[in-house]
């Protein structure tokens, strides 16, 4: 592959994992540790992610389980989920901290499926932005007389090949999370 092309594949790549990391956190009414990737909870003065100050556990399908290395961040880990958008609310016993996941309603699938298509169509619109980046950087090089005709038509027509690889590969994650979702 043409240097020149590498550095938009990898936009790209990184516009398609930032749609996954984004999927992951989607809840889907059964428990996924992943829900709590963005949680950070204030460790001595620092926002620290949740996983590095608790040991985090599924032992039920709609159920977490925290356990935090130090007793005195049960509030906190309380705390830093009742103010993030999983719309949870946690339990504990003084020395760990439970997540129950309600099933979920028809409508509440309904909503996280036109959700997860959104997502998709701007993951989408970002892959085609950096197409667009792609081909002002090859015209560039055109008025600059250091490449031919010939040369900047295969570099598009290799830009363009990588954007419908990667919207294939956005339309199969859209596909493949909204079919969890919609699976009851």
């Amino acid at each position: 592959m043409d240097e020149r092309l590498k550095l938009y594949e990898e936009k790209m790549q990184k516009s398609l994992r930032n749609l996954e990391e984004e999927y992951a956190s989607i809840r889907a009414g059964r428990a996924n540790p992943h829900v709590l990737d963005r949680i950070r909870v204030d460790y001595y003065g620092t926002p620290t992610a949740l996983n590095q100050v608790a040991n985090v556990s599924v032992p039920e399908p709609r159920m977490i389980q925290i356990q935090p290395w130090e007793a005195s961040l049960v509030k906190e880990i309380e705390k830093a989920i009742l103010v993030s958008d999983l719309g949870l609310n946690p339990t504990n016993d003084g020395k760990v901290v439970r997540l129950v996941f309600p099933e979920l309603t028809e409508e509440r699938r309904k909503d996280l499926a036109k959700d997860i298509k959104k997502k998709g169509e701007d993951a989408k619109v970002a892959i085609r932005n950096i197409r667009r980046d792609a081909k002002d950087s090859f015209k560039k090089l055109s008025k600059e007389g250091d490449i031919s005709e010939d040369e900047i038509k295969d570099l598009e027509d290799s830009a363009q090949k990588l954007t419908d690889e990667f919207i294939k590969k956005i339309d199969k994650a859209v596909e493949v999370k909204a079919k969890e979702i919609m699976t009851v």
